[in-house]
């Protein structure tokens, strides 16, 4: 399996490029600000696009999403979405064939509702759910409680070996581990949901004093 994470603009936003090696076939996550660049290597590593995915529905996520259609043909997926190709609906447990490979999305509401993240191999693309050292932004106690039970019930389910790609560059690295945001990601070190809110209330104090950017 191929991974090629693109940076793509905006606000430190990252695009994703997953291939199959054996058939050649890939998808790409989140396209926004430059599609044309997720293309262009696509078709200099002779890989064919059979699926496009948006993580949410924020404009800083789809922004790309009528470019690509025009230079691929293919309808980039939101949640709830229906695939032209397949036939499959873009809902909690889809899979979504790729050559030896499937694609599996995960519905993870909590910085949006419609926010899901996609399973491939030893990959786990978090969109705006879960970054380096971060979780996404709420505006609501609701809304902080959905991400909460998504953190827990869904993402650090997986193994701890699970690389974790987010929707932004916001951390200290590019790409981490679900092992290593367990140990060290500070939302995820929260024993309960009523902790973890009141750090989503006094992030701002937390981040300086602890030298977080």
């Amino acid at each position: 399996m191929i991974v090629e994470q693109f940076r793509t603009g905006g606000d430190r936003n990252f695009g994703y490029l997953v291939a199959d090696e054996v058939s050649g076939e890939a998808l790409v996550i989140d396209a926004s600000f430059n599609p044309a660049m997720i293309v262009r290597f696509a078709v200099e590593s002779g890989y064919v696009i059979r699926f496009v995915f948006s993580t949410h529905g924020h404009e800083d996520h789809t922004n790309g999403n009528d470019s690509i259609t025009n230079l691929t043909g293919i309808i980039p997926l939101l949640y709830g979405d229906m695939c032209q190709l397949t036939g499959i609906m873009a809902v909690d447990g889809a899979l979504f064939p790729l050559g030896s490979l499937h694609a599996s999305l995960l519905h993870t509401p909590g910085h949006t509702s419609d926010s899901f993240c996609i399973h491939i191999g030893d990959a786990l693309f978090t969109g705006d759910t879960l970054f380096v050292g971060k979780v996404g932004g709420t505006g609501t106690e609701a809304q902080a409680f959905d991400e909460y039970q998504s953190l827990q019930d869904k993402l650090l389910l997986f193994r701890e070996t699970t690389k974790v790609y987010p929707g932004h560059d916001y951390g200290l690295s590019p790409v981490s581990s679900i092992g290593h945001e367990r140990k060290t990601n500070p939302f995820l070190l929260q024993k309960d949901f009523s902790a973890f809110l009141l750090l989503k209330h006094n992030w701002t104090a937390y981040k300086k004093a602890h030298n977080i950017a």
